[in-house]
């Protein structure tokens, strides 16, 4: 009879871990949307109009999936750049203009190299983003393993710097003729193509949900990505050295563990992530570099890491959560006359909802008792 129930008991602890990487986002999704309806009803607008607008905004037809898994593209490489950060114990904020420079770098090549095939061209300009982004984060990455200066600083003060070169090259340098401030396009061998572009207008009529509008490759980049990343943290030595510094520095370097050279490593990789996301960006969707191309996108992946709990698998559903509300929020505007901002709050409580961890965990915990006292 003990052993029964101790086995019941062990059940129980293993629903609770998995309560918590698990439940515990979901959880905290669905108290922003229950607050957020409240919010909604307290505003004078109809929630329930509200949501079902968000909802065939963001996956109510081919077009609308294209347009979320188009929003959640980035998003996932830069969730991918802040959540290997912080396994690391490291707090890279500057994913942003890591993001800028990779754009930067992805850009020059292929206009450099236009007279390359695409089978070449395109994976020499993700690796030069990917450079770029790292490079980037190098000088905070010393400065911090050296000195010990605080990363959030760095990183910001460098993603600022990162955006007014931008800014500059794109007015003057780089500047294509007329009057917007932007390059030149790339060329077709440069860009992503659309999904749906793979495909026969005879496939197209067949299967209607392979019209994704403007979905592009670049989805299958950030998913292989962070397959990569889940790998590399959890079957390579160089993932290992960096939950262990992650989890104590202390004890990683009396085991031999250089934490300098693993912190360097860390917010390199981190910032060659977000510089990737900078090369789909520009690739996928606006085929050439302006000012200001990113909307946001290297500081809401910092809400994308905090969902996923910093997990890469966990990484591509809460990019394409925060993806849906940003595709979703034009046609929730449209169709139930809710303002846009109305999706700024929900992504708000969303991270109020993850950060505030315990009342969630309070929850399970609770329901946790409640299920150990009835098996006993």
């Amino acid at each position: 009879m003990n052993e029964k129930r101790e086995q019941s008991v062990l059940v129980q602890r293993s629903w609770m871990v998995a309560a918590q990487k698990i439940g515990a986002p979901l959880i905290s999704a669905a108290l922003a949307v229950v607050v957020g309806s409240f919010i909604i009803w307290a505003s004078g607008y109809d929630p329930r109009a509200a949501f079902i607008a968000l909802w065939e905004g963001s996956f109510g037809s081919p077009k609308a999936i294209g347009d979320t898994l188009l929003k959640a593209t980035p998003l996932i490489l830069t969730g991918l750049a802040v959540a290997y950060g912080f396994r690391a114990g490291l707090f890279n904020i500057g994913a942003e203009g890591q993001l800028f420079l990779g754009g930067l770098a992805a850009t020059w090549l292929g206009l450099s190299l236009a007279g390359l095939p695409w089978f070449l061209l395109i994976p020499l300009m993700l690796l030069a983003s990917m450079l770029a982004g790292a490079a980037w984060a190098f000088v905070p990455a010393i400065l911090k393993a050296r000195i010990g200066a605080h990363e959030v600083i760095t990183t910001m003060m460098f993603t600022y710097i990162g955006r007014y070169l931008v800014s500059y090259l794109v007015i003057g340098p780089l500047k294509a003729p007329g009057q917007i401030p932007q390059t030149a396009e790339l060329p077709g061998a440069g860009q992503l193509s659309r999904i749906q572009a793979l495909f026969s207008e005879a496939t197209l009529a067949s299967f209607e949900f392979l019209k994704l509008g403007r979905g592009h490759l670049g989805i299958v980049v950030a998913v292989i990505a962070a397959v990569l990343v889940w790998f590399v943290l959890k079957h390579t030595t160089l993932g290992y050295e960096n939950r262990a510094v992650g989890f104590n520095p202390w004890a990683s370097q009396t085991a031999g563990i250089s934490v300098q050279s693993t912190t360097v490593k860390a917010l390199c990789i981190s910032g060659g992530l977000a510089g990737l996301a900078g090369s789909t960006e520009v690739m996928g969707v606006h085929h050439r570099l302006f000012d200001q191309f990113s909307s946001g996108f290297g500081f809401t992946g910092i809400a994308v890491a905090l969902l996923a709990k910093n997990h890469p698998i966990g990484v591509i559903p809460a990019a394409l959560l925060f993806g849906a509300l940003a595709a979703g929020a034009g046609r929730m505007q449209f169709q139930a006359d809710v303002p846009q901002k109305i999706v700024l709050i929900i992504q708000a409580l969303v991270i109020f909802f993850v950060a505030a961890e315990e009342i969630v965990l309070w929850l399970i915990r609770r329901r946790q008792k409640e299920a150990v006292s009835h098996a006993g």
